[in-house]
């Protein structure tokens, strides 16, 4: 009976794997139906996306002819147009402007505006302190610079402040410091007037590095010395200091005239003029000093010394010494002939 079972389940075993083996084939096929069936319903999509983009190409075509056109109409970004169109109009706006002349009023409206914004926000400048001034004041220095009430702090350009304050003439040099939130300090070195300056009837105040301070049209410079001709204004610092060496001709100087460029003549307050040479002009003035403390020759009745030649001076007399000089030559001439 036991031997006989086993046979019995031998013989039921290979059955029931033979049954199993059935089923696992029936399932796999199934599988292959199902994912066969989704690759086809794919590849017909596919299929119909490949012709909807043919069929739109085509009708593209249709519409414009043009290849290049239709490329663009297809794969430009739809709301590049209306960038493109903003576009226009912001240049076209911006050509108004330049043609009419308005750039300057549209970048003050600009900065106008958002200067108020920091002002809003706390960068009002509401202490000013200006260092060095002299002859200028607060108010004109900071016209000067471009600060004005609408200024913030924030938006207020230091170094375009301190090129404007350099570009007048009496302010040498300048430094302008900001101290936030609304503090701002400007430092300037003012130049000093040194001179008048004339040449064809023009009279200006001068620095001594001969820049053009002002017309002078006040008489509060009225004291400064007087320099003439073409290319005084730079040339009058050094030939004056020689001049303020000798204080006897120093003392009675009106004016220091500048002929041809070249060499200078000294007008005296009494009128008398001095001709200078070109070179050695020390040695000259020096001889002026000695003549006059041996004969008072400043002091004496005559309009004119030339000092130009080295070897000699000439003096030209005035009209009435002139004449005095003849009467008094005609009666010694008389008495000598009666002698």
């Amino acid at each position: 009976m036991k031997g006989g079972g086993r046979l019995d389940r031998s013989l039921r075993s290979p059955g029931s794997i033979s049954g199993l083996t059935g089923s696992g084939l029936l399932k796999q096929a199934d599988l292959i139906r199902l994912a066969a069936s989704g690759a086809v319903i794919l590849l017909r999509e596919q299929v119909a996306k490949l012709k909807r983009a043919r069929a739109d190409r085509l009708d593209a075509r249709a519409r414009n002819p043009n290849r290049a056109i239709a490329f663009l109409e297809r794969y430009v970004p739809r709301r590049l147009g209306m960038a493109l169109t903003v576009t226009v109009l912001g240049g076209s706006a911006a050509l108004g402007i330049i043609a009419g002349g308005h750039v300057d009023a549209a970048i003050g409206a600009l900065s106008d505006a958002r200067n108020a914004l920091a002002n809003a926000a706390g960068f009002r400048i509401s202490s000013v302190t200006v260092n060095g001034r002299k002859q200028l004041t607060q108010d004109e220095v900071l016209a000067v610079g471009g600060v004005n009430g609408r200024s913030s702090l924030l938006f207020l350009d230091a170094a375009g402040v301190r090129d404007s304050l350099k570009g007048d003439p009496w302010i040498a040099d300048a430094t302008v410091l900001k101290l936030y939130p609304g503090a701002l300090q400007i430092d300037i070195t003012e130049r000093r007037p040194f001179a008048l300056w004339q040449e064809d009837g023009k009279l200006s105040v001068i620095a001594d590095d001969g820049v053009v301070l002002e017309p002078y049209v006040t008489r509060r410079f009225a004291s400064l010395p007087l320099v003439v001709g073409k290319g005084a204004e730079t040339r009058a610092k050094d030939f004056l200091a020689l001049v303020a060496q000798y204080p006897v001709v120093n003392n009675q100087l009106k004016a220091a005239i500048l002929v041809g460029e070249r060499r200078w003549n000294l007008r005296l307050k009494d009128g008398l003029d001095i001709r200078l040479p070109e070179t050695d002009v020390g040695r000259a003035l020096a001889a002026l000093v000695k003549y006059d403390m041996e004969d008072k020759l400043l002091s004496r009745d005559i309009t004119a010394i030339d000092m130009r030649l080295p070897d000699r001076m000439t003096v030209r007399l005035s009209e009435e010494a002139a004449k005095a000089r003849e009467e008094q030559f005609k009666k010694s001439s008389k008495k000598a002939g009666s002698a």
